[in-house]
């Protein structure tokens, strides 16, 4: 099929990631479908002036079939971004959204034998409980989630779960065990299993992508409870001290939003990846500290950030994604931190009312038990 003919359905499609990857598409020769619905958290402005003219755009919700199915009409890929995330205390909504939601599109699929003929569905490094590490006796390991009693002593730490030793962070693998410690990052194993599984089960090829920690242009400056780098930015530039989880010190990976994008593209015109849950991800490391530096002397804002003692039980230590299998079909990130951290504070810059709302949802993440404090002669 020439690429001018394809056709796709993009859910959350004014969000970050599904925003460039509309755009990416149509670039591309695609006709796309674009559906989203606005969620007030992240759209309090309501529908973005970046979702491209070109694309036809369908303002609805994934959890109503009627939606789902008029998005589905004559579509030939699904690229599966839609979800609820980040650490808001709805326990239900995630479910609704993120499961069910992704459970009632594959329904309307099978019912209707619409002529799918791949779905890309955006999963996450939330889906690992913790990354892997090397123990000085035994090698690579699979850490368990740090359990809630050390983390209140100021043991930030992770140790070996077969001796107890302090570990070395080491790229994670697909094959780490999964469960998810969030109710995001259970919901995300929720939506990879099932679109995996169904895939097989139907004969529809299927490709799950881990994304690493994404950022870039159009990260909502309104929701407080995601993405790091947009909540850093928007309190230095209220000049407020970014807020440090734990010592600081733990690492992520980081992907600028482009690259996610391509990633997608590449999953959707290769069978290499058909089947797979599949890392994507620059590979390096990062500490929260440095990147907290970094934006400080990119904004030439001189504001040391801020650990308090705090952490979020169910975060992980350190991840970096071994992105090995990714790589092998023909994907290379692009874009570094320092540039990309540019590009997304050039855009920033563009925004009106970039007010700090963390500073509101730290107290309900507090109240809701989601952030906690060392306890006292441990700090």
């Amino acid at each position: 099929m020439a690429k001018s003919e394809k056709r796709a359905l993009v859910t959350g499609a004014a969000g970050l990631i599904g925003s460039h990857l509309t755009d990416l598409l149509v670039r591309e020769g695609w006709k796309v479908r674009a559906l989203d619905n606005l969620e007030p958290q992240t759209h309090r402005r309501g529908k973005p002036a970046w979702i491209h003219p070109e694309a036809e755009f369908i303002h609805g919700d994934i959890r109503d079939r009627e939606t789902i199915a008029t998005a589905l009409d004559k579509i030939d890929i699904v690229f599966h971004q839609a979800a609820y995330g980040g650490y808001m205390p709805e326990i239900s909504k995630y479910v609704h959204v993120n499961s069910l939601g992704t459970a009632q599109m594959l329904e309307v699929i099978r019912e209707k034998s619409l002529p799918i003929q791949k779905i890309i569905v955006a999963s996450s490094q939330a889906v690992y409980s913790e990354g892997a590490g090397i123990c000085p006796r035994h090698g690579l390991v699979f850490p368990t989630v740090r359990p809630i009693e050390q983390l209140r002593k100021g043991d930030w730490e992770v140790h070996c779960p077969i001796c107890g030793a302090v570990t070395k962070s080491a790229p994670t693998p697909e094959n780490a065990p999964v469960g998810g410690e969030t109710v995001y990052g259970l919901t995300k194993v929720d939506q990879e299993k099932l679109v995996l599984l169904w895939g097989k089960q139907v004969g529809v090829p299927a490709v799950a992508l881990r994304y690493s920690c994404t950022y870039g242009p159009r990260q909502s400056i309104f929701n407080p409870y995601t993405g790091v780098i947009a909540i850093f930015c928007t309190r230095l530039l209220n000049n407020l001290s970014p807020v440090l989880y734990e010592d600081g010190r733990q690492t992520r990976d980081f992907s600028f939003v482009e690259d996610i994008a391509r990633a997608n593209l590449l999953a959707a015109e290769t069978d290499k990846l058909d089947g797979l849950a599949v890392n994507v991800g620059g590979g390096k490391g990062v500490p929260i500290r440095q990147v907290a530096q970094i934006l400080s002397k990119a904004l030439k804002i001189d504001i040391e950030p801020e650990a308090r003692g705090e952490f979020r039980p169910g975060e992980m230590r350190h991840l970096t994604s071994d992105t090995t299998k990714i790589r092998s079909a023909g994907y290379k990130p692009q874009i570094e931190l320092e540039e990309g951290i540019q590009r997304y504070i050039d855009w920033i810059r563009s925004q009106s009312d970039i007010r700090d709302y963390f500073s509101e949802a730290e107290q309900i993440l507090k109240s809701k038990g989601i952030v906690h404090r060392v306890e006292v002669g441990n700090a």
